[in-house]
This record gives structure tokens, C-alpha cells and sequence, in this order.
């Protein structure tokens, strides 16, 4: 038995369904793009990475040349505030005194002439001129924060018109050794320094550098609003510090404009910090050109494989359609319609196999029309045919289930195999094929059938031959009896025939 599913599964070729033709390439083709996706994913990641590195290098930069000349002016007014506790100092001429006050330092450009003011605000030494003009600042905020605050430090004031130029002003306290308001002294960084500073890095137009203080309130920006300058974010309700930590990023709509922007704040605890920002569109330009590539050839690929695909699909349909008629061809019986002896053959091989697996019953008509070679004869070939045509059609309206077998089994006689059936309930069927020709056959054709019934249940070492000769021996004692009847072989008669 396995020698035999061996060989016919060897006779059997292996063969690709255009489903499976389709599924598999729609397959690859979802797992292909899904690789490309997730490799283009890994590219924005990097673009956006790279970005975001050169930005805070960009104001990690900045931030360390503002704080350094912030520095450097400190220190000047730190000289001033400590040389103005000399004794000294008020008993040396005007020149020595301001040679003894403020050093080179304060006459960079960009930065404002030191001066000093008394504890009612009044301007008494100003490093520009040995003879200073009446003036009085006890208004200003950064006069009175040290006023009132004697441990203000240095105060870097929101950015004001001071002394005819747009600027932010350093000032620190003065106080005697008893830690009573002597004083302040304050100086100036110009905007120009902003603006020298900003035109030295290689910018796109819409690329942001913005300096604030360290409450949010914005010192300088680029590109140049004097409209934004001296605002402060904090009190903008769309706009949250979490957005921008310290040494954070964030990539979105700023507070400043509609632009979305990758912005990037600068590390560290000096008075003021850097925010760099470039638009999420420059970021993005060289990995959206890229995407658009890689997506172009990936989509002309995918339609490559699925056009080809349906193709293909298309052709193993077509053949697949033409093997089956092939096949329905070389095991159907061209007159009658029914299975030929080819295909009974192998129909009663496997349920004679299946029916010694499941122990159940076999079942075998032998069918022969009855004086077929005188009607012949006598009416002709065609006649004859019509006869056998007539026979076939009233078997195949008498055997309608899926695993029956009805076959035309040689010249006149056929063959219907009844898996899992009764002797009884194949003779019932017998009775209706052969009523059912008899009917016909008394409409003017002339003719009836004989029919002979075995059915077994095949034990191991059986052949399914047997159940043929018994059949067929049933067969001839139908005809011996008179023809026209339907007649089961008994076990005597299988046991005779084994």
C-alpha cells in the first residue's frame, strides 16, 4: 500500500497555485517596503541627529563667546567696586583716579564706557570723559534692584536705549565695609556686538540664534526684531519652559513665528543662554530627497513583481485550466460523458484502500444493455450510440453523490462504484437505474439493461478484483434469468470466485 501512494505521488508533479503566486509576492513586496521604511525611518533619526549636534555646537559656541566677554566686562566692574573703597581714591586728581578705576578692557568696541553713580542715582564718574554730564539714573531697574537687593551680584538689565545705542547694561552694587548702598557702577554691551558676533557664522536665512536671560526674556535675536527684543516667553501661554531645557531640544511651532524649527538650547549656568534654531524643512531636504528616491524605485519595483506576478498567476490559471481539460479528456468516456475504464480503475483503487482502512462496505453495479449487438444490427451504429447515451444519462440521474463512480466500463456495459453501501441499498439503486431505463426504453427506444450487485467489506490481502468478478458474475446470472433484472451476488458466489 505505501509502495503504491510512493508511486502514484511520484507520478504526481509539484505544482505552484496562482494564489499562492499572488500572496507570495504581495508578501515580499509588504516585507520589502517595510524594510525600506524602517531603513528610511533610520535615516530621518540621523539626519535629525546630525542637526541637532551641529545646533548645539552652534550655540554651545556662542554662548561661550557671550559669556566670556560678559566675563571679562564683570571683572572690570568688580576693579571699579572694589577700587572705589580705597581711601585713597578721593584724594587723588581726576586723571590718576580714572587710571586707577577702569582698565583697557572697557574701551573694547562694543562695549559701554563704565560709570559710576552715587546712592541718589546721580552720575559722578563716567570712564569716557573726565568731565561728566548732569545725570541721573535712580529710576532705572538696574539702579534700583541693587538699591534694594544688596545681594543682586551682577544684573544684566533688558535690553534699552542707553546713551544713544541699543543695549543690554551690567551693573553691580557698591557698598561701604558696613555693607551700606554706596553706589552702583554700570556698563554696556551694544547690540553691534550681537550683530558682528551673528554675521561671522555661515547662517541660512531662515536659521534662528535668539539669546535670553535666564527668565526667559530675550535679549538679541537673529534674524533682527527690535519688535521681539526685550519680550518674555514666559509670559506667552502657548509657549511652555518645558519645551526648552537645559541642554534640550525640541522640533515644532517656536513662540516667535509659524515656522516649525528644530531648536536646540545651549548647556551650562551662565547669565544668559542660546537657543540655535533651523527649519524641520532644511533638516529634512537631503533625507526627503533620498526618501523620494529609495520610495520611487521601491514602488517600481513593487509594481514590477506584482505586474509580473499576475502574469504568471494569469498563465498558471490558463494552464492549470487546460491540464484539467486535459485530464477530464483522458478520463471521460467521449460518447456517454461518464468516467472511462481509466479513471474507474483508479476511482476503485482508492475507496477499495480507504474502505480496508475504515473497515466499511464496497459496492459494485455491473450494468450491460441488454440484445445491445442485434439492436445494433439492426438500426445501426448511431442507433446505438443514442441507446448508450440514453443508459449513461439515466445513471448519472440515478448516482449523485460526491464519492460515487459511474463508468462507462466497455462496449455496452458500465460500472458505478457505491463506497460505503449495502448490498441492499445498492440493489434499491440498481432497481432505479434499471426502472428508469425501462421507462425510457418504453418511450420507443427499444431497449433495457441487466445488472449485477456485489458488495463487500475488504479485509487485508484482498484484492478489489474480486468485487469485479463477483459483480460481473452477478451480471451473467441477470442475464441467464430472463435479462432485465437486477440480481446480488451472494457470499457462496464470493466465496467461489476468492
Amino acid at each position: 500500500m505505501l509502495s503504491g501512494w510512493r508511486e502514484t505521488s511520484a507520478r504526481r508533479p509539484w505544482r505552484i497555485s496562482a494564489k499562492l503566486l499572488i500572496i507570495s509576492s504581495v508578501v515580499t513586496v509588504i516585507g520589502f517596503s517595510a524594510v525600506c521604511v524602517n531603513v528610511m525611518l533610520d535615516m530621518r533619526h540621523g539626519e535629525e541627529a546630525l542637526a541637532r549636534q551641529t545646533l548645539e555646537n552652534l550655540a554651545t559656541s556662542i554662548d561661550a563667546d557671550i559669556s566670556r566677554n560678559i566675563e571679562i566686562y564683570d571683572l572690570s566692574l568688580k576693579a571699579v567696586v572694589n577700587n572705589m573703597l580705597l581711601p585713597e581714591i578721593a584724594t587723588v586728581s581726576t586723571p590718576v583716579r580714572h587710571l586707577i578705576l577702569f582698565d583697557h578692557a572697557t574701551t573694547a568696541r562694543h562695549f559701554g564706557a563704565i560709570q559710576v553713580f552715587d546712592a541718589d542715582g546721580r552720575l559722578t564718574i563716567d570712564a569716557s570723559t573726565l568731565d561728566p554730564q548732569p545725570e541721573n539714573r535712580a529710576d532705572e531697574d538696574y539702579f534700583r534692584i541693587h538699591r534694594d537687593n544688596p545681594d543682586a551680584g551682577l544684573f544684566i538689565s533688558r535690553p534699552m536705549l542707553f546713551r544713544g545705542a541699543y543695549s543690554i547694561v551690567l551693573s553691580r552694587r557698591i557698598s561701604d565695609t558696613d555693607g551700606g548702598f554706596m553706589g552702583v557702577v554700570a556698563g554696556s554691551i551694544r547690540f553691534s556686538y550681537f550683530h558682528e558676533l551673528f554675521e561671522r557664522l555661515n547662517l541660512d536665512a531662515e536659521d534662528t540664534i535668539t539669546v535670553l536671560k535666564r527668565d526667559r526674556t530675550i535679549m538679541m535675536r537673529r534674524p533682527f526684531d527690535l519688535d521681539v527684543i526685550g519680550k518674555n516667553l514666559g509670559e506667552r501661554p502657548d509657549w511652555k519652559s518645558d519645551n526648552l531645557k537645559v541642554g534640550g531640544a525640541f522640533a515644532g511651532q517656536g513662540p516667535i513665528d509659524g515656522t516649525s524649527r528644530l531648536y536646540v538650547r545651549s548647556s551650562g549656568t551662565n547669565p544668559l543662554f542660546v537657543v540655535a534654531g533651523k527649519p524641520l524643512g532644511s533638516v529634512y531636504a537631503l533625507w526627503q530627497k533620498e526618501a523620494l528616491r529609495i520610495g520611487a524605485v521601491v514602488l517600481m519595483l513593487s509594481l514590477f513583481v506584482l505586474g509580473s506576478a499576475i502574469v504568471l498567476a494569469r498563465e498558471i490559471s490558463r494552464r492549470a485550466d487546460a491540464e484539467r481539460k486535459l485530464e477530464e479528456m483522458a478520463t471521460t468516456d467521449a460518447l456517454t460523458g461518464l468516467r472511462n475504464r481509466r479513471k474507474f480503475d483508479q476511482a476503485i483503487d482508492i475507496e477499495w484502500r480507504r474502505a480496508m482502512r475504515q473497515k466499511t462496505q464496497v459496492a459494485l453495479l455491473m450494468i450491460d444493455a441488454d440484445h445491445f449487438k442485434s439492436y445494433n444490427d439492426t438500426f445501426g451504429h448511431q442507433a446505438g450510440d443514442q441507446v448508450l447515451v440514453g443508459i449513461a444519462i439515466c445513471i448519472s440521474d440515478s448516482v449523485r453523490r460526491a464519492g460515487d463512480c459511474a463508468a462507462r466500463y466497455g462496449g455496452e456495459e458500465f460500472a458505478v462504484l457505491l463506497p460505503d453501501t449495502s448490498a441492499a441499498d445498492a440493489f434499491k439503486i440498481a432497481e432505479l437505474i434499471r426502472g428508469k431505463v425501462q421507462g425510457w426504453s418504453d418511450g420507443g427506444a427499444g431497449s433495457t439493461v441487466s445488472c449485477g450487485i456485489a458488495s463487500l467489506a475488504p479485509s487485508a490481502g484482498m484484492d478489489w478484483a474480486i468485487l469485479v468478478a463477483a459483480a460481473d458474475k452477478a451480471l451473467y446470472a441477470a442475464k441467464a434469468g430472463g435479462r432485465n433484472q437486477s440480481v446480488v451476488a451472494s457470499l457462496p458466489q464470493l466465496s467461489l470466485v476468492a
